[in-house]
């Protein structure tokens, strides 16, 4: 890591994925990003290789450029993200329950209010809304599609977890559902189990991705993923009227497998759906915004952010 100097203030930016660790080092009065670099944490065992695999992506992403002013890490939950303690247990096992904002601090010698905490589908969200497809929106939601669900909704560029038409915490992934919940129908194992039930085959969702084309299975399956979310956006999400709806995740990536299908249950709405226009830069950016005073946070979040971040 570099000292500081002359008047360029960044931060470093890091998305923890489901299995890969993205960091790049993003100018705080812009919110430009320099090269992003990557590294999968399939290998890593427990917290001090993964705190190791962080400090070499974040001097990787740092060399040659003035010292960051500290890390803003989007991550999944559950998450403390006042504590900075990981409270998963079906990823990253071995960072349940401990101090990451602690152990990040000491290996990157900064204080420990330099290091901070962002829901990954908030992070999403807030890159969206300030260099991305929900610029200029009064009301945004974000959904991530993947594994799971993510869910994030913004009224005024502010990030809000709870208000008018506003689930419990910003979380859809849970909500009753079709006789279950909305992960069930909405996440890559809905597509790969819906192929299989009317193909008796098991493939992954990038698999189908490339062989919908001809494969009229895959097609299928893709299809009523795409109708199921259009009845969630004209549903459960409809109380908090949003303007625009941005679809980010891995599955965005096929958007043009399900958009059509989803847009047909959202007939007479005036939401408009958009597919991210950052990608996997979204929540980089993302974290980037948050970072300096904890833009875009709700009131009640930049409390608790704040409260947080305090030494």
């Amino acid at each position: 890591m570099h000292r500081e100097e002359g008047g360029e203030r960044c931060a470093l930016v890091f998305d923890v994925g489901g299995s890969h660790v993205s960091a790049a080092l993003c100018q705080v009065c812009d919110l430009r990003l320099g090269p992003v670099v990557s590294a999968a944490h399939s290998g890593v065992q427990d917290c001090a290789g993964f705190v190791d695999l962080l400090y070499r992506l974040g001097a990787e992403a740092a060399e040659g450029r003035p010292r960051p002013l500290g890390a803003m890490l989007a991550v999944p939950g559950p998450f403390d993200f006042q504590a900075g303690t990981s409270l998963m247990r079906h990823k990253l096992p071995y960072l349940y329950g401990i101090d990451l904002r602690q152990a990040l601090a000491v290996r990157f010698g900064w204080q420990p209010a330099q290091v901070r905490f962002l829901n990954d589908a908030d992070a999403y969200l807030l890159g969206e809304l300030s260099a991305g497809a929900a610029r200029g929106f009064t009301r945004a939601a974000g959904l991530t599609l993947g594994t799971g669900i993510g869910s994030a909704f913004a009224v005024d560029g502010r990030l809000v977890t709870e208000g008018a038409g506003v689930p419990q915490g910003g979380e859809i992934w849970n909500l009753p559902y079709e006789g279950g919940i909305v992960e069930d129908f909405i996440s890559s194992r809905a597509i790969s189990a819906s192929y299989q039930r009317r193909t008796g085959k098991s493939r992954e969702v990038a698999d189908l991705a490339a062989a919908a084309p001809a494969d009229r299975a895959a097609q299928d399956a893709f299809t009523e993923f795409g109708q199921h979310l259009g009845r969630v956006l004209g549903t459960l999400l409809a109380a908090f009227t949003p303007d625009v709806a941005v679809l980010g995740g891995g599955i965005s990536r096929s958007a043009h497998l399900f958009l059509d299908a989803t847009r047909s249950r959202l007939t007479g709405s005036s939401l408009q759906l958009r597919v991210s226009e950052l990608g996997a830069r979204a929540p980089l950016v993302g974290c980037g915004a948050a970072f300096s005073d904890g833009r875009g946070l709700s009131p009640a979040a930049e409390s608790n952010f704040t409260q947080s971040t305090a030494t």
